[in-house]
């Protein structure tokens, strides 16, 4: 669906919107903080968490935006039943859980900036907001269940979505 990932110092929204999965199986882990900026450039702190590859089951994305005179409405995006494939994926997050979680050659505490296993998002190594020592995590791959992330932005090199369904529905009717 979508080619060339976004640079991730790109003006936001600011927003913040639902992303949930049944099972997240990703190779080349990365996780750093930075700062995205928000259309009037106001800053928005997130964590970016990153795949070199990654494959999603149970795919679903959602937004909740209000309507004058009509109230709110929620845009959902699900995927089928055969799995997403994602190449360079970026989740700007505010918030992750997962029910489980399993990693592979996990290294906690490195530099941002000597991040080998996974990958930094375009624009964020020259960004004045990414700090080249600050505290980042990465992992040769993680397996994850029940995801539930709220976040600001996601953005992929590739996206592949067999099946993919989008819906507008009246109310908030969210991934989670």
């Amino acid at each position: 669906m979508a080619e060339n990932a976004l640079a991730a110092s790109f003006l936001i929204s600011g927003e913040e919107f639902k992303l949930s999965a049944d099972e997240l199986n990703g190779e080349g882990f990365s996780l750093y903080g930075t700062v995205d900026l928000t259309r009037e450039h106001d800053p928005v702190p997130v964590m970016v968490t990153g795949f070199e590859s990654a494959t999603i089951r149970g795919l679903c994305q959602s937004a909740v935006f209000p309507i004058p005179v009509l109230g709110p409405f929620t845009l959902r995006l699900t995927g089928g039943e055969r799995a997403a494939t994602a190449k360079g994926f970026f989740i700007d997050a505010k918030h992750l859980a997962a029910d489980q979680s399993s990693a592979h050659r996990l290294d906690i505490g490195v530099a941002a900036g000597a991040l080998t296993e996974g990958e930094i998002s375009r624009g964020d190594r020259d960004s004045h907001f990414f700090n080249p020592n600050g505290l980042a995590q990465q992992a040769r791959s993680i397996n994850l269940t029940g995801v539930r992330v709220t976040a600001v932005a996601v953005s992929a090199g590739s996206f592949d979505v067999p099946g993919l369904g989008v819906s507008l529905v009246r109310g908030r009717v969210e991934c989670f």
